[in-house]
């Protein structure tokens, strides 16, 4: 796997590149970077680029300022993929990720050839009663040492996992971007930019988009409930596949399970003709 960085638009952009062929656009949540793919990744038939949000991973210092909301991160993944001059990607979105991708797909549907959603937000389910209460009181949060911020994430973790060993790795993983640009103030910044409302804005064009879709979740996720799974691949014309006992973290619990719905999809869809 290579890390690749450009600029789009003034901004860096960076990603995690692997493998060869049709590309599929990986997008992650909070509170993880495009590493929350790095067991996904060597499964996928294709090319696989897991681009990281501004203000998120290695990125988290040019969230400063910056507009970290789903709807400026979609409008940022539709310039880089310009500027990279991806052609049909598949699109896979996870938790705040998946918002982005509906958004995105909203936005430009003829620009992919499919999408995969797993334990997405979406609609009103978001954010969860947690990251509401961090940003309600973000301007006091954002001045704690991180060592006092540690044990939330910890539990944040550990609650969307359902393997304590992958959860163990995960934590590792994950914490060391916060621990190396400040976690009060990143996780503050990320959090106090969540609004509902740029998913509510798309959900009346996601049964017209007319992209192939895959809804992939685990069933006993606390954050992202199934109900709202089911009522996605609804709206997006295919069934859920439910990991049974699954949690939040699907990517990095089931890495297989999410693979292949990205494989079926990408290879019931036939390539671009020039």
């Amino acid at each position: 796997m290579e890390r690749k960085e450009t600029i789009v638009d003034g901004v860096r952009s960076r990603w995690i590149d692997h493998g060869t062929g049709r590309p599929v656009v990986l997008v992650h949540g909070i509170p993880t970077s495009p590493r929350l793919w790095r067991h996904v990744m060597p499964l996928v038939e294709g090319r696989s680029l897991a681009w990281e949000m501004s203000g998120y991973g290695t990125s988290i210092p040019d969230g400063v300022g910056a507009d970290l909301g789903l709807a400026a991160q979609a409008d940022r993944l539709l310039a880089w993929l310009d500027h990279l001059g991806l052609d049909d990607p598949v699109l896979v979105g996870h938790d705040l990720g998946g918002g982005v991708a509906q958004i995105a797909a909203a936005r430009s549907p003829a620009r992919f050839v499919g999408l995969v959603l797993t334990n997405a937000v979406c609609y009103d389910s978001w954010p969860i009663p947690s990251v509401k209460l961090m940003a309600r009181f973000s301007g006091l949060l954002r001045h704690l040492p991180d060592v006092a911020m540690y044990p939330s994430f910890v539990q944040l973790l550990r609650r969307g996992h359902d393997h304590d060993d992958v959860a163990r790795e995960s934590i590792g993983v994950h914490w060391q971007s916060y621990a190396a640009h400040g976690a009060a103030a990143s996780m503050m910044r990320q959090v106090s930019a969540l609004d509902v409302r740029d998913t509510v804005a798309v959900a009346d064009r996601l049964p017209h988009l007319g992209l192939p879709a895959r809804v992939v979740w685990g069933t006993a996720d606390q954050f992202q409930k199934l109900a709202y799974g089911e009522r996605l691949a609804q709206d997006l014309g295919t069934d859920v596949r439910r990991i049974e006992g699954g949690k939040h973290f699907t990517p990095e619990d089931h890495p297989g399970e999410i693979a292949e719905a990205i494989n079926e999809l990408a290879a019931a869809t036939p390539p671009a003709v020039a």
